[in-house]
């Protein structure tokens, strides 16, 4: 069973530190550059790979700190991933984030995991997540590119002219909550999205 709780974060308000500057660092930096360009990212990395270096020069909050991991780069993090070749490192930044109740992510080690990068879809306003609990990357790799040929690009205009009806209701919460449903009932007939 998935347990797992669904959350959009605002990395551009958020500080994150990425600990690791190798391939697996530069997937988790671009992953998160591509959805969230203006995120707030702390790279620190004994060494830097040029496509990390490539990433940074481009993304005006992404910092670059040549050095081995220490604690002190904790400091001020809301969210930390660990990328590094070396397991007892991932180990010791999840133990040393965890003291401090920090979310932290350990690549390839779901059970230091507090959270997963899953797949994400974007059209315009409209994203979607992905996630199959860590159990099959590929999965939800194949099922946020088929979201991406269904879904229409129209889609964010139709989120556009829905968001200016609901600011043209009057009434309460649960006035406008239904009248919302009424309108967007016909997005979906019979299981299948229009």
């Amino acid at each position: 069973m998935n347990e797992l709780f669904p959350i959009f974060l605002k990395v551009s308000q958020l500080n994150v530190l990425l600990v690791g500057a190798g391939l697996v660092g530069f997937e988790k930096l671009s992953f998160m550059l591509k959805s969230s360009p203006h995120a707030h990212v702390t790279v620190v990395s004994k060494e830097i790979s040029d496509p990390v270096k490539e990433l940074a020069q481009h993304a005006k909050n992404v910092t670059l700190i040549v050095d081995d991991y220490d604690e002190k780069y904790l400091g001020g993090k809301h969210i930390v991933i660990a990328a590094t070749n070396f397991p007892e490192i991932n180990k010791q930044i999840h133990h040393e984030a965890k003291e401090r109740y920090l979310l932290v992510n350990v690549a390839d080690t779901p059970q230091y995991c507090d959270f997963y990068l899953g797949g994400i879809v974007t059209k315009g306003n409209l994203k979607i997540a992905i996630s199959t609990n860590g159990k099959s990357p590929t999965t939800a790799k194949r099922l946020r590119q088929l979201l991406e040929e269904v879904l229409p690009e129209e889609i964010n205009d139709l989120l556009d002219n829905l968001n200016a009806y609901r600011d043209t209701l009057k009434g309460d919460f649960e006035y406008k909550v239904k009248a919302m449903n009424d309108i967007t009932e016909i997005l979906v007939e019979k299981g299948k999205v229009i």
